[in-house]
């Protein structure tokens, strides 16, 4: 088959800006094969390359002690004692779950699980951040069930918990949702598993299920913007079998204890160009390729198709020779393909073979390093203007519309489609804050949130950076675990556009100095550009996916608040009301500044809470609603009702920062007081648990009512 010209309208199609098409021809001296322009698409596009952002995510913070690998891997890796490591990361697959919901959403669960399993660990906890246009908008309810659905189904069907996650709607996301992925695994420090390849003439070693046509350039479909073109780009998403997964991962593990692995790297964006140009890369080695020994499930697949290809469920590995035998019986065990299809070559070349033709032959090096890295201009997002006065409102009526409302309302119906039991680890499962989950075998606990207000990003990136980063500390704190580190999910619109560039910057800016004060490094994470369709970006949304220990010997904070508990809360309260899911909600207004996120302050309240942990019978951070819907979800988790002293909106519904709202009985409130006090923290009685209704100030409602209006209208709007 003979291959196209290439051609100006060629050139664009694969995503290349005139001049990054000379910087190639500059880089090999001569006209690119079609192959070879594919190649150099999927390497230099937004989605592999992180061209626009490379240059602000080096300022994040992404050491520590308890750190042994940072970004730059499949996945984060922290140590969490005893010869024991967590493995994780968090990523986006934001356009295919628009084009194809269930599918979009199934293989960006499958690619996470892969990048944890391809490191040696295995997974034991999964999450995803979600969001959706405004419930009204035709298009979300297929979005909403296709992508539950997709997740769910994978993640089910794998064996892994889903423990936690988010999901939001606003009409920014109408013509792109979002689907962040997170997964954690378990890993023994001295059994973790690289992608850099080392020796000449190792083998190339391809491994799982057969290559197809399904996502040919998914990677470069994800770096550009939505159009009225979007459903022909449909045959580029992916098709996922958790089932092939599941044999995969329980393959690798298994090879990896042989000692036959020298290098692995799971296929993903980009499929067996970027995988096999990363092992080289960081091996310093040069790669050759023979196409004709690919297994595929397709005839006659072009060169061009089999580079670019990303079906699911395929590894690379360089091998040691000796172990060849010993490695193709593991995965014929598991019926799954093992094929010798190519070799580690000293000099620094990427060459691919098809039939005994050479269809690419590029410098190696030259597809990642050489890749264009951009300064994007950037503006300031503007100062907030000024707040016009919010009314007084019945807080009751108030909380009524918090707690119908698709943002705020209990998503029981969401993450009951989740199985979050496998596995039979999972101590605190999802709608309860922070998941935990049993280090298997030992007195250990991991706690994983995930967490972004991103209207607070779009009035102040760099204090919605910041607070994303706090809001996930607080979370871990919640449940008496230490945070440990952090994976960046950044979600932003068109970065040539400098307001979007400079929404970005801020929110490095804020997660940066977040991550520093709370000891909470960046370890790995995902940057997703160019949200948006004809021209309209999504809210910025800078997802924070973090993971904290419970050590051996320390309990968690899982109780329920009971009947006769006081009501406590950690922190100073001004009522700031900007930005909040009152004004949201009940006045359908987006103005004023995002909070004010005090760095000393969070630190302090944190290790005040896991100080005292013993004395706090259960506790929650202060977010989305202030003290009125906090409150009143603890009160609803635990089955009773709740009386706020305060009636005010301001002190009930503002979202003050750097708080926590504690439930204990009369004894501990007095000790934690006179400890708070004498820390020089403040903390004050708000109320007290108990009844069976819920009253703030003079109003009141009976709890059971409310708590039915609160589980019921999700599965309403979306059953």
């Amino acid at each position: 088959m003979s291959e196209p010209n290439i051609t100006s309208e060629l050139i664009d199609a694969h995503g290349l800006k005139p001049d990054e098409y000379q910087l190639i021809l500059d880089i090999i001296g001569r006209e690119p094969t079609f192959t070879e322009l594919g190649i150099f698409s999927a390497m230099w596009n937004e989605h592999c390359s992180y061209k626009s952002s490379k240059k602000w995510l080096r300022t994040l913070p992404t050491e520590g002690p308890q750190v042994i690998c940072g970004p730059g891997e499949n996945a984060g890796i922290v140590d969490i004692g005893d010869g024991q490591a967590v493995v994780f990361k968090m990523e986006s697959h934001n356009h295919p779950s628009y084009i194809e919901p269930y599918q979009g959403a199934a293989t960006g669960v499958g690619g996470i699980l892969r990048d944890v399993f391809t490191m040696g660990a295995r997974p034991i906890a999964a999450m995803n951040a979600l969001s959706f246009g405004e419930k009204s908008h035709p298009k979300t309810r297929q979005l909403v069930h296709g992508v539950v659905e997709g997740v769910g189904g994978y993640g089910n069907c794998f064996g892994v918990p889903t423990v936690g996650g988010e999901v939001r709607f606003h009409p920014a996301y109408n013509g792109n949702c979002l689907v962040n992925a997170f997964a954690a695994g378990l890993a023994d420090t001295d059994k973790i598993f690289y992608s850099a390849a080392s020796g000449v003439g190792m083998p190339v070693v391809y491994l799982g299920a057969k290559t197809g046509r399904d996502g040919v350039g998914g990677a470069t479909m994800a770096s550009a913007e939505f159009d009225e073109t979007i459903e022909e780009k449909r045959p580029t998403v992916q098709v996922g079998d958790p089932f092939t997964e599941k044999r995969l991962m329980e393959a690798c593990l298994e090879l990896m204890q042989t000692g036959a692995v020298i290098s692995i790297q799971d296929m993903g964006a980009a499929g067996l160009t970027c995988s096999a140009v990363e092992m080289g890369d960081k091996g310093e080695l040069g790669i050759r390729l023979d196409l004709e020994k690919v297994p595929t499930r397709e005839p006659n697949m072009t060169a061009y198709e089999m580079m670019l290809s990303e079906s699911q469920e395929r590894m690379l590995m360089v091998l040691r020779p000796e172990k060849e035998a010993e490695a193709k019986a593991v995965f014929d065990k598991w019926d799954l393909d093992f094929a010798i299809v190519g070799e580690t070559i000293p000099e620094d070349r990427f060459l691919i073979m098809l039939n005994g033709d050479c269809k690419a032959d590029l410098p190696l090096r030259a597809l990642s390093g050489n890749a264009p890295e951009y300064d994007r201009p950037w503006v300031e997002t503007p100062a907030a203007a000024d707040m016009d006065d919010v009314p007084e409102v019945d807080p009751i009526d108030a909380l009524k519309a918090l707690i119908s409302s698709v943002n705020y309302a209990s998503k029981q119906w969401v993450y009951e489609q989740y199985d979050s039991q496998v596995m039979a680890d999972t101590m605190e499962r999802p709608g309860f804050g922070a998941g935990v989950i049993r280090v298997h075998g030992t007195d250990k606990k991991l706690a994983f949130t995930s967490d972004v207000t991103p209207r607070y990003v779009r009035a102040n990136p760099e204090m919605g950076g910041r607070q994303a980063v706090a809001e996930a500390y607080r979370n871990l704190i919640s449940v008496g675990a230490r945070p440990l580190a952090s994976t960046d999910n950044m979600n932003f619109g068109n970065p040539e556009k400098p307001e979007i560039m400079g929404q970005f910057v801020g929110a490095i800016k804020g997660i940066g100095s977040a991550v520093s004060a709370l000891n909470m490094p960046i370890v790995s994470g995902n940057v997703s550009l160019y949200n948006e369709t004809d021209g309209n970006a999504i809210l910025p949304t800078p997802t924070i996916g973090a993971v904290g220990l419970i050590a051996a010997g320390e309990e968690p904070i899982l109780d329920r608040a009971r009947d006769g508990h006081v009501a406590l809360v950690l922190g100073v309260t001004t009522g700031h009301l900007g930005q909040s899911a009152l004004l949201a909600e009940v006045f359908n207004r987006e103005d004023g500044d995002a909070p004010n996120v005090d760095l000393d302050a969070e630190s302090a309240h944190g290790e005040f809470i896991l100080a005292n942990r013993d004395i706090i019978r259960a506790c929650c951070d202060l977010g989305d609603g202030g003290l009125a819907l906090a409150a009143f979800e603890m009160a609803d988790a635990s089955g009773v009702g709740v009386t706020l002293d305060a009636a005010d909106t301001a002190t009930l519904f503002g979202e003050d920062q750097a708080r926590y709202l504690i439930a204990c009985n009369f004894d501990q409130a007095e000790a934690l007081m006179a400890a708070a006090t004498q820390a020089g923290l403040s903390i004050q009685s708000v109320g007290r648990f108990g009844g069976t209704s819920v009253k703030f100030g003079g109003s009141e409602a009976e709890m059971a009512d409310l708590s039915a209006l609160y589980r019921n209208s999700f599965g309403e709007a979306f059953a």
